[in-house]
């Protein structure tokens, strides 16, 4: 009798997900995508994937590319990951995961030389160097491993999002005050430049991304003084 009731106060799940326990849009899934926008953002907080950050954002269109396809890579790595976490043995977890994440690359690769062969040959090494982004390994091996797929999808989402906000932020101050323009297309008028303006060329060197995370860091600071590292 105990065993028969037992079974029927079991609650359905599909794929991890407990429908009773846990609405999936909770307060706390819900601080999985939005804590990685501001508390815990990869690069300005985690300073994690800086490379990328002064490498692509010379331009707007690359840098939402790049973006989007760490996105894709994330949120798919985190739920393989999560699906065989019960099945990998520790010791090869590492091989697994860059074996995971390489497959997401090289698919996401493919797609762009499809559909984005001009941004594609743009990005050059940059999206093969995905693979090594401290941010996709990171999330898998602390929360993919332990987490549920849902969980571990919304994690993966939410950190590509705050890594691809900082990246958009860079790179949309770096072509604008750089070269005057916004995923290619003049946007400080001619009238400006005819009274002598001068797009400032320094903004397109790789410190001047360093320089302008730096600024966005030191807002973010201002604006949740619970960043500020105490002494």
């Amino acid at each position: 009798m105990e065993e028969n009731k037992a079974t029927t106060e079991q609650t359905p799940t599909v794929l991890f997900v407990n429908k009773e326990k846990e609405p999936l849009f909770s307060k706390k899934n819900r601080k999985l995508l939005s804590d990685p926008m501001d508390d815990n953002n990869p690069i300005t907080v985690q300073v994690l994937g800086i490379c990328s950050a002064l490498a692509i954002t010379v331009q707007l269109k690359p840098a939402v590319v790049m973006s989007v396809s760490v996105m894709a890579v994330m949120a798919a790595s985190n739920v393989i990951i999560s699906l065989l976490r019960n099945l990998i043995p520790n010791r090869i977890r590492i091989i697994v995961q860059l074996v995971v994440v390489a497959s997401m690359v090289i698919l996401v690769d493919q797609v762009l030389r499809a559909f984005a062969y001009d941004v594609s040959k743009e990005l050059s090494i940059f999206i093969g160097l995905i693979i090594t982004n401290c941010i996709v390994m990171g999330r898998l091996e602390a929360f993919a491993l332990g987490n549920g797929v849902w969980k571990s999808f919304l994690d993966g989402v939410g950190n590509a999002a705050g890594y691809g906000f900082i990246l958009i932020l860079v790179a949309f101050f770096r072509e604008l005050l750089g070269s005057g323009k916004l995923f290619g297309y003049q946007v400080i008028p001619d009238a400006l430049y005819e009274m002598g303006y001068v797009n400032n060329g320094l903004m397109l060197l790789s410190p001047m991304a360093l320089i302008t995370v730096g600024l966005i860091i030191w807002v973010q600071r201002y604006r949740n003084r619970t960043l500020i590292e105490k002494n």
